[in-house]
């Protein structure tokens, strides 16, 4: 029995007649006529010296040696097809391909993309938002922003700015809670996207840091962080608002953080992308771009006064 390869033609050939289980579903799909696709498979078997489908009136089945090498020739074939999307990628300045969380894709990015479109015309900017961890081979992505606490072997991995979380409202709430201890009288709203710290950055947390009795929230739970800070600029109540998620809105008065003070969540954000694939123009150029903006407000975090985050229990 030969131990090398056969044509890859035929291996193809025997992959989409083995997912179709039909072939002249394979034949369409490959853009051959069944008889051509039937000569390929018989040339395969021939080479094998066993038979990989049993012929049926007017259907196919596997053989068991035909089970036995469907699955990693459907494998092999995807494995190939990600390979060569990869360096198309590589060959591809023009287009930026971004996920990232929906709570910072609505808070931090969108409002800021007109900005990169005039510097970048050139670039055309895909987005996905999504918490999911994706592939950057097999979801085609180029770069994800990601939040948490975790590190990122063999990634190329930039930490951003210090994520903190300090109480936030609008200015005519600010003056019916002029001192920390009086947030006990406010509605206090609940950002559960961070539930996941530990230990945990809540209310508990904050006010405890703080010197004061713990807060105990009777308002809203939010599962995403720009709803709970779209509840915030409505004037509802009063949220541990994340940095990322109120900057802008700070430095543009939207709300106001009449305390000054904020609790450090020990948890990044983060610019992925695989190794090597930094110095891509496009990706390059997005890298230095969230970094000016995040110097664009930089003073606003400067002011603030950063509690360190509780020890782990």
């Amino acid at each position: 029995m030969p131990s090398t390869l056969p044509p890859l033609t035929a291996l193809r050939a025997f992959d989409a007649a083995a997912r179709h289980m039909s072939f002249a579903k394979a034949a369409d799909e490959l853009n051959v006529t069944p008889a051509a696709l039937s000569f390929q498979i018989k040339s395969l078997e021939e080479h094998l010296g066993a038979a990989l489908f049993k012929r049926l009136n007017r259907a196919v089945e596997l053989t068991d040696a035909g089970r036995a090498m469907a699955p990693d020739a459907k494998a092999a074939f995807e494995t190939l097809a990600q390979g060569w999307r990869a360096a198309q990628r590589t060959q591809d300045h023009q287009t930026l391909t971004v996920t990232a969380g929906p709570a910072f894709t609505a808070k931090w990015l969108a409002p800021r993309l007109y900005e990169f479109a005039q510097e970048h015309p050139e670039i055309e900017l895909r987005f996905s938002a999504a918490l999911r961890l994706m592939d950057f081979v097999r979801d085609d992505i180029d770069v994800a922003i990601r939040f948490g606490l975790d590190s990122d072997p063999g990634l190329y991995s930039l930490s951003l700015a210090d994520e903190w979380v300090t109480p936030v409202m609008v200015p005519e709430l600010a003056q019916k809670y002029p001192t920390p201890a009086d947030l006990a009288k406010a509605v206090l709203i609940v950002d559960d996207s961070v539930s996941f710290l530990d230990p945990p950055i809540d209310w508990a947390a904050w006010s405890t840091a703080m010197g004061i009795a713990p807060l105990v929230p009777t308002g809203p739970r939010f599962s995403q962080g720009d709803h709970a800070m779209d509840a915030t600029l409505a004037g509802l109540g009063v949220a541990l608002g994340r940095r990322a998620l109120v900057i802008k809105d700070l430095a543009e008065g939207r709300l106001v953080a009449p305390y000054g003070t904020a609790l450090n969540t020990g948890a990044r954000f983060r610019f992925l992308c695989q190794k090597g694939a930094e110095t891509r123009p496009q990706i390059d150029a997005f890298k230095r771009w969230i970094l000016r903006e995040i110097d664009k407000t930089a003073h606003i975090a400067d002011a603030m006064h950063v509690l360190k985050r509780p020890a782990a229990k």
